[in-house]
């Protein structure tokens, strides 16, 4: 089965609607509904020489084999089925899915190390786990820390990447892509669109060149599938499958069938989880136990904010909202970035990102908005406050 499906590519249609078709187009015409599962390791040949000659070709070039797949490392039509759709709803070619968000990232700085091009541009604040990578070198990679504004004058003639998030984790700061695409010249942009996803913003359309998930966030959407997927032109995709295939980073089937699966409610769930977002942020702005609020002026389901008084007594006296690290589920989470998300990151490194100690990150879900603020606000009156000062709402 062919299952790029692009005999089935459609006219332009509606966001939500390609959230529920792409990837399934094909479904009627092989009598099925619901897309198949499909968990073989490996794949039967009675044709050894025409077998031979598929994998040179992706080894030479790394294009999807034509046929069912030789291995489960190099291909699976369920999987495929998720990249698909992927790439539709984000605008690009193709998209390339991984085990994890960090196996994601990982394969897209092997790819272009291979290249020779293992030095990054990177605007802070990113993920801790991203800043540790490319600041620990563990790849073989030399990373330059900059603002949007220095990205120009940062990149080098073995430059193989500039990076930023927007929304970024977790101060939710903004850059305007379009500008520093233009910045970047011919060094590929990657945008980590994890935060916003396809449904608030599509960096490709915007130039970027590569958009990066952790797919385990808003794309699954219910906290019970890990994944990662790169979304970008054919030509980057092909390096990125030689990588995976080299390295066994894979996203299990079955995590491809429910990130498939989580895509056709995206919309729905990030709307609504925005909208309730949109009113505990403007509830924070006026509660005195609160320094400062960051919202995205693109809107979203993420939440920032610093508090008068101890965070951690915050994180212990929440009930309903659950205490862990990870976001974009059903359900609202808070964590505390200076003790968990971003811990690895040197403290100095944390402060000049704009992530205080006193800063909490909220994923807000799908629960009524009262039940929500009835819990937050009961948690924030758990510790002693200090005196009340003006809030400020932070918008990058």
């Amino acid at each position: 089965m062919d299952t790029s499906m692009d005999a089935f590519a459609a006219p332009t249609r509606a966001l939500a609607t390609e959230a529920v078709h792409a990837g399934r187009d094909d479904l009627a015409e092989l009598g099925l509904h619901a897309p198949p599962l499909d968990l073989s390791t490996t794949y039967p040949s009675y044709d050894i020489r025409a077998e031979a000659a598929r994998i040179d070709e992706f080894a030479a070039t790394g294009a999807r084999p034509d046929g069912p797949p030789v291995y489960a490392r190099l291909d699976n039509p369920t999987t495929g089925r998720f990249e698909t759709a992927l790439a539709r709803l984000e605008g690009t070619d193709s998209a390339v899915a991984f085990a994890s968000g960090m196996a994601a990232l990982s394969a897209v700085l092997l790819s272009r190390a291979s290249l020779g091009l293992r030095h990054v541009v990177a605007v802070r604040p990113l993920y801790g786990c991203s800043d540790h990578l490319l600041n620990a070198g563990l790849l073989g990679t030399e990373v330059t820390w900059t603002d949007p504004a220095g990205v120009a004058d940062a990149i080098r003639p073995d430059t193989g990447l500039v990076m930023v998030e927007s929304p970024a984790n977790p101060t939710l700061a903004e850059v305007d892509i379009r500008a520093l695409a233009h910045s970047c010249g011919s060094v590929p942009l990657l945008v980590d669109n994890t935060f916003a996803t396809p449904v608030l913003q599509r960096p490709a359309e915007l130039g970027a060149r590569i958009v990066l998930h952790s797919a385990t966030k808003y794309l699954g959407g219910h906290g019970d599938v890990m994944g990662g997927v790169v979304a970008c032109d054919e030509e980057f995709a092909r390096g990125l499958r030689q990588v995976r295939f080299a390295t066994g980073g894979v996203l299990h089937p079955l995590a491809g069938y429910l990130l498939l699966r989580g895509l056709s409610t995206l919309p729905v769930r990030v709307r609504a989880a925005s909208a309730t977002a949109a009113e505990l942020v403007r509830r924070l702005l006026t509660d005195p136990r609160i320094a400062r609020v960051h919202y995205p002026r693109i809107g979203g389901a993420m939440v920032a904010f610093e508090v008068y008084g101890d965070p951690h007594d915050v994180i212990a006296g929440v009930k309903l909202i659950t205490p862990a690290v990870s976001l974009g589920s059903v359900d609202t989470l808070i964590q505390h970035p200076a003790s968990i998300s971003h811990r690895i990151v040197d403290a100095s490194d944390r402060r000049s990102g704009g992530i205080s100690d006193r800063l909490l990150r909220m994923s807000v879900g799908l629960e009524d908005v009262e039940d929500l603020w009835r819990d937050l606000t009961q948690a924030l009156s758990a510790g002693p406050a200090e005196s009340p000062r003006p809030v400020r709402v932070a918008r990058a």
